[in-house]
């Protein structure tokens, strides 16, 4: 399956999501490329919008290559590659360590309020899922929170990473899982990067604390 682009991708899914619509979703984009997607999930739901920041720890000298991630709670989440390249936990303490200050930096320039997933209807949102490095640590740093049910969501993910990350959510909503997978872009028509300021306009209507005004009580 090819998409348009990640507004095509998002539209399809909020189809298959349309089911929370009215019941106050939180909704999470994996900033930055998921955050259009989310924007327009969390629109059609009348769900509230927010980023779960999580970073990969990239593989030494490949940095395209995720062994795991992290996110600000400063959890690491470990993938099998680091046991198979005998990567020694020196260097993914030290590589942790670095993203949590990327990490902090752009909360800082997105101006995050704080997640409040506990006993929420709580929807994951990515582009398209290669390793499951970043998604991973997403389903983690949200189910510590306990939220009521942990969905994940997104366009396409590795035929072989579905197969072990179904299992860790509650419900699991992907357009298309090929066998062969090379990079989340050769099933994008359209693949632009998202940029800071990008994410930063989409977040501008969040503040801390606030719900969104479809969940207000009507007057």
């Amino acid at each position: 399956m090819i998409f348009k682009d990640r507004e095509e991708a998002a539209q399809l899914l909020l189809k298959k999501l349309i089911k929370y619509k009215d019941q106050n979703p939180l909704v999470l984009g994996i900033p930055r490329g998921a955050m259009p997607m989310a924007r327009i999930i969390a629109e059609g739901l009348n769900g509230e919008l927010n980023a779960v920041l999580i970073h990969k720890i990239p593989a030494p000298h490949q940095e395209e290559l995720a062994i795991g991630s992290v996110g600000l709670s400063g959890e690491i989440f470990r993938l099998p590659l680091i046991k198979e390249y005998g990567i020694k936990e020196s260097y993914i303490q030290e590589a942790a360590k670095k993203q949590i200050e990327v990490l902090k930096k752009r909360k800082e320039r997105f101006q995050l309020p704080e997640l409040r997933c506990q006993d929420r209807i709580v929807i994951i949102v990515d582009d398209g899922i290669a390793t499951g490095a970043t998604a991973l640590g997403a389903i983690h740093e949200v189910r510590s929170q306990s939220p009521r049910k942990l969905i994940l969501a997104a366009g396409v993910v590795a035929q072989s990473t579905a197969a072990s990350m179904r299992s860790l959510v509650d419900e699991f909503v992907v357009l298309d899982e090929p066998e062969f997978f090379f990079a989340v872009s050769e099933f994008f028509s359209e693949f632009d990067q998202v940029t800071d300021d990008e994410v930063v306009e989409i977040l501008k209507k969040v503040k801390k604390g606030k719900r969104p005004p479809e969940a207000q009580p009507r007057l």
